[in-house]
């Protein structure tokens, strides 16, 4: 069969080689073992047509929309496909209006596959709950988003959440593979000779994409001229011209946990770090702001006072991008990223302000000690407010006196830390404190 024999017989509904090749079956599905394996709860739900609401959570390209196909195919229930993105309050009442209707005349259930459904805002979602609950409809609920941030509380805590993980290249050369030598649905009927250079470099430069690994292998495979005894050879040449590196998405939810291993990183990384920035800035397109604020605070959380140049570094890279922009200023901010890895860690700040929020929660209010308040108007000394003893007057520039209220006069907030400048710090303190108990 030849390159013309195929396009006009093999694809009549020009359904491309990703759409033929989609499994039917779990038998036919690549990946996700942690939640479809042999034995695992999905998949016994699944095959005993036993599936209660669930929510699948994953990224791009993982398999979700599959897994909801399979199940189309293998349960005896109505199943019914709506996408977020443009499904309205109206078309998820009729839904459900159908299946109370099925479920009561017929005793047949329905499940709603809805894609996106981060997309649905909370009133749509609110529209779904009653009939979750009531058990009207099955919900299939697919999203790239994080569910704890966009999906209701009370929809996520009636549904099963199952995260998918990104799929590898393995994955995708696996499918490739299959592809190439189904001749029903795929391009078994060709004769194919793909170097092995070049599905690993579609593997590869799909990473985990299948459909993207799958249309690229058809491309290559259309377009190249068969050889005199119909032979199409897909080389290492062609296969890099038949797919591009995509770019990467960078969805909310990516950006926080890539900002968050951002700040986490600061704490212990100086490589760590440095590849979260510049990956977030100029592969994900995040604001290069963005980060620096983050180091900004991290100087204070996860520095404080045992290096406060981390500070001024960090504010003069924010100055500096500013004034210079970027890509310039990179070099201004990794210079400010570096110094604060490297420096001394101390978390005392925030200690010291936890445990203020704590103490206030618990004595509700509090009084200004006399002493310490305004004596700037004729009458203070009547009401009392005397006693305060000027710090300056004394050896040291400093009095022991009362400074917080009567009820928490004892309480300790900040414990400076034992590194860095802040151990200077610490031993005042303690001088101070020994000072007290003579």
């Amino acid at each position: 069969m030849d390159l013309f024999t195929y396009s006009a017989e093999q694809s009549p509904q020009g359904k491309l080689l990703a759409d033929r090749m989609r499994p039917e079956t779990l038998a036919e599905y690549i990946g996700q073992e942690h939640i479809v394996g042999p034995g695992k709860l999905l998949r016994r739900a699944i095959e005993a047509d036993q599936l209660s609401s669930i929510i699948l959570y994953g990224p791009p390209g993982c398999g979700k929309t599959t897994l909801a196909h399979i199940i189309s195919k293998q349960t005896k229930a109505d199943f019914v496909q709506l996408n977020a993105v443009d499904a309205s309050v109206k078309d998820v009442r009729g839904v459900i209006d159908q299946a109370k209707m099925n479920k009561a005349m017929y005793g047949r259930k329905t499940i709603l596959f809805l894609d996106e459904v981060h997309r649905f805002n909370s009133s749509r979602q609110d529209a779904l709950l009653p009939a979750v609950e009531k058990g009207d409809i099955i919900l299939i609920g697919a999203t790239t988003e994080n569910p704890f941030h966009y999906v209701n509380g009370a929809l996520l805590s009636r549904s099963t959440l199952f995260q998918l993980h990104p799929l590898s290249w393995e994955h995708s050369l696996l499918a490739m593979r299959r592809a190439l030598e189904d001749e029903q649905k795929g391009l078994g009927m060709l004769k194919i000779e793909c170097e092995e250079e070049a599905l690993l470099h579609i593997a590869h430069t799909a990473n985990g994409d299948i459909r993207r690994a799958l249309t690229a292998l058809e491309l290559a495979a259309m377009t190249t001229m068969p050889e005199r005894d119909g032979t199409i050879r897909i080389t290492l040449e062609v296969a890099e011209e038949s797919i591009r590196r995509p770019l990467v998405r960078a969805d909310e939810s990516t950006q926080y946990d890539v900002l968050s291993a951002f700040h986490k990183s600061v704490r212990g990384s100086s490589d760590a770090a440095l590849f979260w920035f510049i990956y977030a800035v100029e592969k994900l397109g995040m604001d290069p702001m963005v980060f620096i604020r983050r180091l900004t605070v991290a100087c204070s959380e996860d520095i404080g006072l045992a290096n406060p140049q981390a500070m001024v570094q960090a504010v003069s890279a924010m100055e500096a991008y500013h004034r210079i922009g970027w890509p310039e200023s990179k070099y201004i901010i990794a210079q400010a990223i570096l110094f604060a890895v490297e420096s001394p860690k101390s978390n005392s700040i925030p200690v010291a302000l936890g445990k203020i929020s704590e103490t206030i929660q618990r004595i509700g209010s509090a009084e200004v000690p006399l002493h310490l308040r305004d004596t700037h108007y004729r009458g203070a000394e009547q009401l009392g407010h005397v006693g305060y003893r000027y710090p300056h007057d004394y050896p040291g520039h400093y009095v022991d006196q009362q400074y917080l209220p009567d009820v928490i006069k004892r309480e300790v907030f900040y414990e400076a830390g034992e590194l860095g400048a802040e151990a200077k710090i610490r031993l005042n303190q303690e001088q101070r404190r020994n000072a007290k108990r003579r």
